[in-house]
C-alpha cells in the first residue's frame, strides 16, 4: 500500500472497520506518523458516540453493520475540508452522520440501561514489568461479548491490542490502539468479542509487536454497578 493511501486510512482504522491484515499494517504505519497518530486519537470521539448507539440500538439491528466504501470516502472527505476551523464539531457531526446512514431513523432506548449494568463484569491490573495498568469491562449480549477498556500506558509511541484468550486456548482480537509518546493519563477503547463473557478466560494486552504488556484474569472480575 502507498503512503497517501496509508494517511486515507486513518479513518477506517479508528471505525474499526479495517480487516485484521489491513489494521496491522496500518498500526506499523503509525509508528512512523505522527499526523495520523493525532488523528486517530481525534476519531476517539466519533467512535465513542457509534458505540453509545450500538448500545441503544434494538437487538434486531445487528450492531455490526459497516459501511461502505463510498460512505467512508465521504465521511474522510468531509473531516479533510472543515478539520481546521470547526475540529471538534465536526467530529460529533460525522459521528451522527455515520450514524443516521447505518441505520436510518434512530430509535433511542433508554429502558435497560439498569440491565447493561448487572450484565458487566470488570476485571482491573497492573504489571509490575510494564508498569501497565487495565481494566476491562465485559458486557454479555447476544451476539457476544461488549468490551470497554480503560489503560494507563506512559511508555509509548507504540500500538497496542487487547486480545480475549478461550478457554480452549484460542484467541480473537478485541479492539487496538495507539499510545502516544510519553502519556500517561488513561485511555479508554471501546470493542468486541464473538464470545460470551463465560467463554473468556482471560485477557492479556500486547504491542503489535507481540511484546506481552499486562494480564487480566476474566474469572476474577466482579459486578460493575
Amino acid at each position: 500500500m502507498r503512503s497517501l493511501e496509508r494517511h486515507r486510512d486513518v479513518g477506517a482504522y479508528a471505525l474499526g472497520v479495517l480487516d485484521e491484515t489491513e489494521a496491522f499494517r496500518f498500526e506499523d504505519h503509525l509508528m512512523e506518523c505522527p499526523q495520523c497518530a493525532a488523528q486517530v486519537t481525534e476519531f476517539g470521539p466519533t467512535a465513542r458516540q457509534m458505540m453509545l448507539y450500538r448500545r441503544a440500538t434494538p437487538r434486531a439491528v445487528h450492531p455490526f453493520a459497516g459501511p461502505g466504501p463510498q460512505l467512508l470516502d465521504r465521511l474522510l472527505a468531509e473531516v479533510a475540508t472543515r478539520h481546521r476551523a470547526v475540529r471538534r464539531r465536526v467530529l460529533y457531526a460525522v459521528a451522527a452522520s455515520v450514524v443516521v446512514a447505518l441505520a436510518g431513523p434512530v430509535i433511542a432506548l433508554m429502558a435497560g440501561g439498569a440491565d447493561a449494568d448487572e450484565r458487566a463484569v470488570r476485571v482491573t491490573a497492573t504489571d509490575e514489568k510494564s508498569g501497565v495498568w487495565a481494566q476491562v469491562t465485559t458486557e454479555d449480549e447476544a451476539w457476544g461479548s461488549h468490551v470497554e477498556l480503560e489503560v494507563k500506558d506512559g511508555a509509548g509511541p507504540r500500538s497496542c491490542r487487547l486480545i480475549a484468550v478461550g478457554r480452549d486456548g484460542s484467541e480473537q482480537t478485541v479492539t487496538s490502539w495507539t499510545v502516544p509518546k510519553h502519556d500517561a493519563r488513561p485511555n479508554t477503547v471501546q470493542g468486541a468479542a464473538a464470545w460470551h463473557p463465560d467463554e473468556i478466560l482471560r485477557y492479556e494486552l500486547r504491542t503489535s509487536a507481540g511484546e506481552h504488556l499486562v494480564t487480566l484474569e476474566s474469572h476474577q472480575g466482579v459486578s460493575a454497578k
